[in-house]
């Protein structure tokens, strides 16, 4: 007798699913959704070390209600796609103070809620509250793409109909967490993006991309658009203690809330300082270097300006003097991580006579 699809990924699953993540320790819908969250656009590998400072730090929903905004981008600094952190401390403000610090156990609600989605919120549901909730996150859609054949990009909303249906029909009503798991793991390990394991796979002999060798082919790619290109000047102000001043972005926008290195164009840098009250010593002018957002390349050019008796700046509310000596906690821009490494060595208190 064939099994069915559910049979198959469990079987598989309890052999060779991955049962030893952080998030899969000490279950919680809170732990589930910092993870699910976490893993959005980003790696297994490269969230666990993340999720697990994020969570010894902040290891309940209150703690991180209870939280600055400041204090959670600190700890997000290098995942990218910080709208999901500041989502993640709204979300958890909502729930400390509507549901007394307890996530609802209903679809509806958790969609409500900034950040969560159709997918995250079934992910929550299943292996949190175990519900025959379903999922639909990348690895999903790229399985059920190969499995049933279906065209186009899941990004076109009558592919992601067709998926969701599928999924909705393959989700079981017991073992709902372990199934949940499985589809994610599947994608994750074997069903993966290039180079798939479909001699490992249990839905080797009737997966269609795998019968008709077509497994680049599914699913169909997103379709190409020039991205436009933006520039911008990055001021890398130095005091003579080998301070840097750093100003915080406004909440919403580009890297909202996160503090970075002052901008404006090359014809603007004298402005700037004045307006700043800053007096310049000498400045060079370093290597360019692009930064892609989804939208959009930046093109930013670093100058380096030391600074003469640069205690206090005009406006200071909202810059700071940055110590790399000893850092304090906030969350920094990707370019800032990257300047900063890169000109350690450069970077020392005094100036060249």
């Amino acid at each position: 007798m064939t099994l069915g699809f559910n049979d198959r990924l469990l079987n598989w699953f309890d052999r060779h699913g991955r049962k030893n993540l952080p998030w899969q320790q000490a279950i919680s819908p809170y732990r589930v959704w910092v993870s699910e969250i976490m893993l959005q656009q980003t790696q297994v590998t490269t969230v666990i070390p993340y999720f697990e400072k994020f969570t010894h730090h902040f290891p309940t929903i209150n703690t991180l209600a209870e939280a600055t905004l400041d204090e959670v981008l600190h700890l997000w600094t290098g995942l990218g796609y910080y709208a999901r952190a500041r989502n993640l401390h709204k979300t958890a403000g909502l729930v400390s103070e509507k549901y007394q610090g307890e996530f609802p156990d209903s679809l509806d609600d958790l969609m409500k809620l900034p950040g969560i989605g159709r997918s995250t919120a079934g992910a929550i549901l299943a292996i949190a509250f175990n519900q025959p909730a379903t999922i639909l996150d990348g690895n999903v859609k790229r399985t059920l793409s190969r499995y049933f054949g279906i065209e186009g990009w899941p990004g076109n909303a009558s592919v992601a109909n067709q998926l969701w249906d599928k999924a909705e029909r393959l989700t079981p009503d017991t073992r709902t967490a372990d199934y949940t798991q499985a589809m994610m793991d599947l994608g994750a390990t074997l069903c993966t993006r290039t180079n798939p394991a479909c001699h490992s796979c249990p839905f080797h002999g009737d997966c269609h991309a795998h019968q008709h060798d077509q497994t680049d082919h599914y699913p169909g790619k997103k379709p190409k658009k020039t991205l436009p290109e933006k520039s911008t000047c990055m001021l890398i102000l130095e005091n003579q203690t080998g301070e840097l001043l750093l100003e915080k972005r406004p909440d919403q926008g580009l890297w909202g809330g996160l503090w970075g290195f002052p901008e404006c164009r090359m014809d603007e840098i004298a402005d700037v300082i004045s307006r700043l009250g800053l007096e310049p010593h000498e400045s060079e002018l370093l290597e360019s270097f692009r930064h892609t957002f989804t939208h959009f390349h930046l093109d930013i050019t670093p100058v380096l300006v030391k600074l003469n008796h640069a205690d206090k700046v005009n406006d200071s509310n909202q810059q700071l003097w940055y110590s790399r000596d000893h850092p304090i906690e906030i969350g920094l821009t990707h370019p800032v991580t990257k300047l900063i490494k890169q000109l350690e060595p450069s970077l020392q208190p005094g100036f060249k006579e």
